[in-house]
């Protein structure tokens, strides 16, 4: 009986090259980083290497861009789930983020990576483009809980970039100073914010 041989798919090869980047990366760094050391920590060739990707540049842009694609999927699956606002957000706290998503494991790669990209003037278009792509899904996020909540969002938009900014900044700041910066910060922000407007909203009505 002949045993049949399974190839690995697209996805599956392209995914192997994102585990094997992030593990290579974070020992040697981004630019100290070879294609052939990359290729040899997922068990590939080089050829298989430039069947996917054309450079280490294009590599990491995928890579972002998986990033980004995966956390939006992961939002908007627990935005269906979860219509009130305090349970979306205990739902964010508990969510599993590392699953399939390397970078998430791996947020000081993450930043370094950004800025990697953000040196070369012409591949900023690229991380602008990830960028909107967030600020979108936080105002879809913001304007979908404050009406379920039974409340309008003058301008979401605005209110989404406000929200990521804090994110990000509360990212940096975990990296910088874990002991004061816990991991639930940026939610922990989000769940007081939530409750200073609904105070004041409360003491302009009385």
């Amino acid at each position: 009986m002949s045993r049949v041989r399974t190839r690995p798919t697209r996805d599956d090869t392209r995914e192997k090259l994102f585990e094997a980047a992030t593990r290579v990366f974070t020992e040697h760094g981004i630019g100290g980083a070879s294609i052939e050391a990359i290729a040899a920590a997922a068990g590939f060739t080089r050829g298989a290497f430039y069947s996917n990707f054309k450079s280490k540049d294009e590599l990491i842009i995928a890579m972002l861009e998986d990033h980004v694609a995966q956390s939006i999927q992961r939002c908007l699956e627990l935005l269906e789930q979860h219509k009130d606002p305090a349970d979306f957000i205990e739902a964010l706290k508990s969510m599993d983020r590392t699953r399939h998503d390397p970078l998430s494991r791996a947020p000081l790669l993450h930043m370094e990576m950004i800025l990697y990209v953000a040196r070369a003037e012409k591949r900023r278009p690229e991380l602008a483009k990830r960028l909107r792509a967030r600020r979108k899904l936080v105002a879809e996020i913001v304007e979908t809980t404050m009406a379920n909540g039974g409340r309008a969002a003058p301008n979401a938009a605005w209110t989404g970039a406000i929200l990521l900014a804090m994110e990000d900044g509360f990212r940096l700041h975990r990296l910088i100073d874990p002991e004061t910066t816990p991991a639930d910060s940026f939610l922990r922000a989000i769940t007081d914010l939530q409750r200073a407007i609904g105070n004041a909203a409360g003491d302009s009505q009385g």
